[in-house]
């Protein structure tokens, strides 16, 4: 049994009151602090612009992992910030097994820029223990610099000694809280093959099950991600796909024919239609994943529209815990319906040498396509926050050279990142649909989450 976060509160306020206090004696704090809409989104900008590069450069960070990682920074923004957010609602008492969190005190002003600052580092630090040396003095110099490079944020003038101490444990108090919790969810020891209290897995055997492919043949990765527990979803498989053709090797079979259509299209790709699958690829410690890539995305619409730290707080929080979810969802339908991949069914019924050519295959099984997944519970969001018809340029991989690209709304981007699986010669076409599916309503369920004002 996993337990509660209650009771993993005990002695954190203890220990973050042991805190260095200012050798000055505080000035007088005002009566009323500004709220988080008063300041801007670039304190949360700046932190997940770092947590993208970590996510590229620390070893682990494949895409469930990294997502998980990313879902514990938006919620420990938004649970840190949410207090100075009127009419907000912490997520305490709706994420499963989450019953409590600290409050602010109304009477003990808090300055939002600095709550968060420091929940951001702490749980940076926390969420990249193996980051490198290089990346862990980024973090500690993004905490020094921070301050004075959002001068106008962090106006010395209008925070005195006292406000800015109790914010700073506050923030170190709501990074512990969270980090507590997180340590329950069975994702937290990911970053070896297995977990130590979990058996070898041995992957089911029959006709149309998954086998590894070439050419590594590597063993399935993560096949436990599935039992981690969900953030917003009540278990993992709330939000199934619908099932996929039956397996069969019967030429005109429906199982058949999109198992031929997989390979002619790898036979005859498009200039286009290769951009689109090399571009949305999104390979762990190449680039931040895929749910770095959406993160991206999402912070340029932030900047663009100059939004504040309250609006900031609400849109992270949301993408991330959907695309967390999304990963969660998509392990628990992989492991359980176990189906084989395209190259495996080719090499079986229509040409023994064939593999794709634009890239391997990921080592675990087919349905549904986590791309698909994932991409549409972002869009969900995304259109949920910044609505449905919104254009956008892409800018994730300009600095690799692969951008920008331009899409005429989030479901665009989605729908092309999920067929570019099928151009790369990895996923079936019912993959792709059904996951589409229980991405979509994978974002339902964080949409449906009370935060209180819009």
């Amino acid at each position: 049994m996993r337990r509660p976060i209650a009771r993993g509160l005990l002695g954190l306020a203890a220990l973050c009151a042991t805190l260095p206090a200012q050798a000055q004696a505080p000035s007088p704090a005002p009566a009323v602090a500004p709220s988080a809409e008063a300041y801007s989104a670039e304190v949360a900008t700046e932190w997940f612009a770092l947590a993208l590069l970590l996510t590229q450069q620390t070893p682990g960070m494949s895409p469930p992992v990294a997502s998980r990682a990313l879902a514990y920074l938006g919620l420990a923004l938004y649970e840190s910030v949410a207090p100075g957010m009127p009419g907000h609602r912490s997520l305490a008492g709706q994420l499963n097994e989450l019953q409590s969190l600290p409050w602010a005190q109304p009477d003990e002003p808090l300055h939002w820029p600095t709550v968060a600052h420091t929940a951001m580092a702490s749980m940076t630090r926390m969420m990249f223990p193996h980051a490198s040396a290089e990346n862990k003095a980024r973090i500690d110099l993004l905490e020094r610099s921070l301050p004075q490079k959002l001068a106008r944020d962090f106006d010395p003038q209008l925070v005195n000694a006292e406000v800015r101490t109790r914010s700073e444990t506050f923030g170190k108090l709501m990074a512990m809280a969270l980090m507590t919790w997180a340590r329950t969810d069975g994702g937290h020891e990911a970053w070896g093959p297995l977990r130590r209290h979990q058996a070898n897995y041995v992957p089911p055997s029959g006709a149309g099950q998954w086998v590894p492919t070439p050419p590594a043949y590597a063993p399935p990765l993560l096949p436990w991600w599935g039992t981690v527990r969900p953030f917003a979803l009540p278990v993992a498989d709330a939000c199934p796909a619908p099932p996929p053709p039956a397996y069969s090797e019967e030429a005109g079979s429906a199982f058949q024919r999109e198992t031929g259509e997989v390979h002619r299209i790898s036979q005859a790709a498009t200039q286009a239609q290769r951009q689109v699958s090399l571009y949305w690829a999104d390979d762990p410690l190449k680039t931040p994943t895929p749910a770095g890539h959406w993160s991206f995305i999402a912070s340029d619409q932030l900047k663009a529209g100059k939004a504040s730290l309250a609006r900031a707080a609400r849109v992270y929080a949301r993408l991330h815990l959907a695309m967390a979810d999304a990963f969660i969802a998509t392990w628990k339908t992989k492991y359980t319906v176990n189906l084989l991949r395209p190259v495996t069914a080719v090499q079986l019924t229509l040409d023994s040498q064939w593999v794709p050519t634009l890239m391997h295959t990921p080592p675990f099984p087919e349905y549904p396509s986590g791309h698909s997944v994932l991409s549409s519970a972002a869009a969900g969001v995304l259109e949920q926050e910044f609505g449905t018809s919104t254009r956008f340029t892409d800018n994730t991989h300009n600095d690799r050279g692969w951008g920008p690209r331009s899409f005429a709304s989030f479901r665009a981007a989605a729908d092309e990142a999920a067929v570019s699986r099928l151009y790369a010669g990895i996923h079936f076409r019912s993959g792709i649909e059904g996951g589409k599916v229980q991405g979509r309503c994978v974002a339902e369920r964080v949409i449906g989450l009370s935060m209180g004002a819009p």
